[in-house]
Order: C-alpha cells, then structure tokens, then sequence
C-alpha cells in the first residue's frame, strides 16, 4: 500500500503529521516511535523572542476534550535554531516550523529568521493571535487583514507557507480565500476553539485567564465541517486536517472530507505513541477496504444530489 502524500512541495512518508503546541520539540517523543514515520512533526510555535507563557492554571480536562491557555510558550527563534532545530533535521521527517508574533511585523521578521535555518521544511503561520493594535481581535479573524499578512510573510520565505486557521469564525471559507490570495501554499483547519471551564465549588474559571482554546474528539464534528466547506470551496489548495483525531478510521473521515494530511494533538498528551498506533490502524483500514494508494481516499465523499 501507498502511503506517501504530497503536501504542496513536501513530499511525506505518511498523511499522519502531529500538532504544533502538543509535541514539543520532537525530541521528548522520539522514544516512543520512530518519528520517520510521519508525514511531518509540526513544532511548538515559534516567536521573534522567548515566552514564559501564561500563569496557571492554563490546563483542564473537559468532556471530551481539553481547553488550554499556555500562552504560546516557547523558546523563540534563535534558541530554537541553536538548540532544537538540529535534532529534527535528523529526525527522518518535515520539520514544520509553528511561527507568530504579537505585531504586524514580528510575524514578517519571524518568518524571515525562520526561513534562513537549514533544515525548515516549511512554515505554518499562527493566525489565532489577539491583534494588539486591533483591540486584541485576532489576526487571522479579518479576512483583508489575514491577506495582508499571509503577503507580507510570504515575500520574506521561499518555503512553503501554511496558515493555520482559526475555527472562531462565522465565515471559514472566507479567512481561507484570504489566506491563499496572499499566497498560502496550504492550508490547516482548525486551531482550537474558544471556550470556557468553571469550578462551580469555587465559583471561578478553571484557566487563569479564563478563556481558553478547545481541543480533542469534542471539536471533530466541527474540524471535519470546516476541512469539507473549505476544500468544496478550494479544491485545489491542500489542506490538514486537525480536530480530535484518535483513530484510524478518524483520519479517514478527514480525508475523505478534503483533508490531504492530519494532526494530531491532543492525544498525544495522554498517548504518546499514538501518531503510530494511528498510522498502523490506517493501514489496516486500507487493507480491509481493499485501497492500494491513500490519495484515492482524498476528496472521496459521496455527498446526496441536493444536500
């Protein structure tokens, strides 16, 4: 079987990449499996300069999911290319580099700094960060904005460049017109979604900062929505699917809805083998089903005349 996608100019071993924000460096997972098997290892989001993050609490259980609000902690750039970046460019797989900034520009010069390290397969651009300039909304809400931006970074990076968009919206398939008419290469769909938590005891929001982001099997029904509206919508731009992925036959239903590649997230925090245990349960899906390519699967929803 056939299991090898390509992903704008990438070329991946496998449609199972795991998620920025849920797989560290890389490093910390590799004693789990063998990373080559995967189609991409998206990193933690990178900024100009090092966060600590928010306070906690900034993690909490829910049904079916997980609302976080680390706050984009990370290294920043220069560590990242120092002390991380040359682990991954052994790893056997895509390194795509997670990138953000608290302005207009810091996106541009992240991307730009990002670009110059050896070993960057592409970059995925986090649009879900609050605007300072624009009241806090955030960056990826408004669609002339997001082609502002997607342009600007664009001109400063031969890599392929992925935008990740945000679910916290009233109109998906907009936000990705925006970001391929400033020149996205793909697409990811969906970051997490708004929400909430409250310890009723206490009478206070389990997160810190009260709000956090959504994640895991409770926001798939949505994910598999959005990856479908937006691939109808461009059916040309590749996207990857990310939302409560957990098994097998849930990457099938996201490429199956447009996705050409996954993400996984969440689960990895609870099972860090389980890209691989995935990946294994797609190829048993394949032989049960008698499909000898996966890119047959890409697209392949039958949906009824008339709905």
């Amino acid at each position: 079987m056939n299991l090898r996608v390509p992903f704008a100019t990438l070329d991946c071993a496998s449609p199972i990449w795991t998620a920025s924000g849920t797989f560290g460096y890389g490093r910390e997972f590799a004693p789990y499996f063998d990373l080559a098997r995967l189609g991409a290892i998206a990193t933690k989001g990178i900024s100009p300069e090092a966060r600590a993050g928010n306070p906690v609490p900034r993690i909490c259980e829910t049904a079916s999911g997980m609302i976080n609000s680390i706050g984009l902690e990370n290294v920043g750039a220069e560590s990242f290319g120092r002390d991380k970046l040359p682990f991954l460019r052994q790893s056997g797989t895509n390194v795509i580099v997670n990138f953000f900034g608290e302005t207009f520009d810091e996106y541009v010069a992240c991307a730009a700094s990002l670009d110059a390290l050896d070993g960057v397969a592409a970059l995925e651009m986090n649009v879900s960060c609050p605007n300072v300039k624009k009241g806090g909304v955030e960056f990826g809400v408004i669609p002339a904005v997001l082609t502002e931006l997607t342009r600007a970074c664009r001109s400063v990076t031969k890599r392929p460049l992925l935008v990740k968009l945000t679910p916290n919206t009233g109109d998906i398939v907009a936000l990705a017109r925006a970001a391929v008419a400033g020149g996205a290469d793909g697409l990811s769909v969906i970051n997490t979604v708004s929400a909430m938590a409250i310890d009723a005891r206490r009478r206070r929001p389990r997160i810190a900062t009260t709000y956090g982001g959504l994640s895991g099997p409770a926001i798939k029904p949505i994910a598999l929505r959005m990856v479908h509206q937006v691939h109808t919508a461009l059916p040309e731009v590749p996207i990857s699917g990310i939302g409560g992925i957990a098994s097998g036959e849930d990457v099938v239903e996201f490429l199956l809805a447009g996705a050409t590649t996954v993400q996984i997230g969440t689960l990895s925090f609870s099972e860090p083998s389980a890209a691989a245990r995935i990946l294994d349960e797609l190829s048993a899906f394949m032989e049960q089903e008698r499909i000898s390519d996966v890119r047959e699967l890409i697209g392949a929803l039958v949906v009824p005349a008339g709905c």
